[in-house]
């Protein structure tokens, strides 16, 4: 009995061992030539995401997808690629990380032993087209119509400051194009400042047929890339109106780290005034209600129409939970709240390595139209390294100097990225020197509890643009207040000189990476990240 056991057990574990060498020896001499193949991927809109596919390769192996997207190719020895994000999947489908700017995908496969595949060219995402167009995400065909104002929604066009929608009773003599409709045109509007918006069609019930098509557009309302492929869209008048906004996650890279001073952002309803924005510490009792909740953290109301600003840092580790209702000039509310929405912070007291104190620019947000919830917008983004973000927009180098014990002592950063005094270069009651003595004691501060500042040099400003956007004045002594500060700033133990490639031919700052004359935009963002990456050398490990 005891010899046949034994048997058994010397048996199987012969025939494991020699799987097992099986397996082995075919990866490691690629006898099925996985490596040598050519993978056909394909990309199909499923609800709101975006879903990736290919053909499974003949043998078991977990599949990983390395996200990128393009650096600016402004920095001498620079990749042409920077790495957002890696993820795996055990099946061939893959839901694509959501990204409001042009991303490329990486495929490999890993085996039992080894790395058995990598494709040899990187994927493009497809709902970037040239020239730029919006990619439509809802869609109201004739089995799964739209009610009488339904949600348009669609991709974010990069730069993209506001887009226009047209309504159409035919398609159009000319699909694309940046005219306008001549014989089938019923109405149009540039007034959307996000990604998406709820059109009002009840005025057009009758229309059969209609189609609708989207373009985007610059600060002064020119097009960006061309009209969207104009689309048919299905009515019902006995549905049910949409009564609440929709949270805005459709292009959100929620795999990037949120700032400490969050931002709030939704799709707007027709016609509302304003909107209160309620944070909870835990999911409300009732989803979509129509009360406030009693216990809520902070409750705010805006006149933004797709944004609100948090006032207060949110350093606790936990989930919390945001909602947002819409309002009419009584402050009655209109509908319901929107669903929950559920974000986690870190907990940062065990310390962090490296931090970003200052103001707006660092805070994130650009193009006129994107707040700092845009990730994109962030130069945090695009760092090789790991950072927390604990600026906030609207500061002056005063103000960013007196959060510095409730915002950076609690998280014990080893390094301290410090760019503060923009906004004071704007401010004609606000001397050189006082920015000068905010930032020496940024910088006695850091040195007092064992914290490397790493100041950046201050970006310029465009003061008619400025003027254009936001209809305030700059100190005209601006440019030599910057001189003065920067000059400070370079005899500093640790700094980095970010300046030189943001000034045009007159000094200011330039058209070219920026819309409002303060904020760089999305390539400003990604060169300030560039400049930071050469100088790593600066940071403690």
């Amino acid at each position: 009995m005891l010899k046949n056991i034994f048997v058994f057990i010397i048996s199987t574990l012969l025939m494991a061992f020699f799987s097992i060498f099986t397996l082995f020896a075919a990866e490691i001499t690629d006898v099925l030539r996985l490596n040598q193949t050519a993978l056909s991927v394909t990309f199909a809109q499923e609800g709101e995401d975006t879903v990736m596919s290919w053909e499974p390769l003949p043998y078991p192996c977990t599949y990983t997808i390395d996200t990128f997207s393009k650096t600016t190719g402004l920095i001498r020895g620079e990749p042409e690629f920077y790495h957002l994000v890696t993820e795996q999947s055990k099946t061939s489908n893959y839901v694509v990380p959501r990204a409001p700017i042009q991303t490329y995908y990486e495929i490999s496969a890993q085996g039992f032993f080894k790395e058995l595949f990598r494709a040899d060219a990187l994927v493009v995402n497809p709902n970037f087209p040239t020239p730029p167009s919006p990619v439509l995400i809802y869609h109201y065909p004739e089995n799964l119509p739209a009610s009488l104002m339904p949600f348009i929604v669609w991709h974010v066009v990069p730069n993209a400051v506001c887009y226009e929608f047209e309504l159409l009773d035919a398609p159009p003599e000319i699909e694309g194009g940046i005219e306008h409709s001549v014989n089938h045109h019923l109405f149009s509007t540039t007034q959307i400042f996000t990604n998406g918006f709820q059109a009002n069609l009840r005025p057009y019930q009758n229309y059969k047929p209609l189609y609708y098509r989207v373009r985007a557009l610059d600060l002064k309302k020119e097009p960006i890339g061309e009209w969207c492929k104009a689309e048919q869209i299905f009515l019902d008048s006995s549905l049910e109106i949409p009564n609440c906004p929709l949270i805005n996650n459709f292009d959100f890279m929620s795999y990037k780290r949120l700032p400490i001073y969050p931002v709030y952002s939704w799709i707007p309803i027709n016609d509302a005034y304003k909107y209160e924005v309620e944070l909870l510490d835990k999911p409300p009792e009732v989803e979509n209600g129509v009360l406030p909740n009693p216990i809520s953290l902070w409750r705010q109301t805006t006149m933004d129409k797709a944004s609100c600003y948090d006032e207060y840092s949110r350093p606790y580790a936990g989930p919390y939970y945001w909602r947002v209702r819409a309002l009419d000039k009584d402050d009655k509310p209109i509908g319901t709240w929107s669903n929950s929405e559920k974000f986690v912070v870190e907990d940062f007291t065990h310390g962090i390595n490296t931090a970003i104190f200052g103001d707006s620019v660092s805070h994130g947000g650009g193009s006129v139209s994107y707040s700092p919830r845009s990730l994109e917008y962030s130069y945090a983004t695009y760092l090789d390294f790991d950072v927390v973000n604990l600026s906030r927009s609207g500061d002056t180098s005063s103000t960013t100097l007196e959060r510095f014990e409730t915002d950076v002592l609690p998280v014990h950063p080893q390094n301290l990225i410090v760019l503060t005094g923009i906004n004071s270069l704007r401010d004609a009651s606000i001397s050189a020197e006082k920015i000068i003595s905010d930032l020496t004691e940024i910088n006695r501060l850091c040195l007092r509890n064992k914290i490397r500042p790493i100041f950046l040099t201050l970006t310029p400003l465009n003061p008619k643009n400025i003027d254009y956007v936001f209809h305030t004045p700059t100190d005209p002594n601006w440019a030599a207040k910057m001189k003065t500060v920067n000059n400070f700033i370079k005899r500093q133990a640790y700094f980095i000189d970010i300046t030189t490639p943001f000034i045009d031919e007159n000094g200011e700052l330039s058209n070219d990476f920026s819309v409002d004359g303060i904020h760089p935009d999305l390539r400003g963002k990604m060169l300030i990240a560039e400049i930071i990456n050469q100088h790593k050398r600066l940071f403690k490990e």
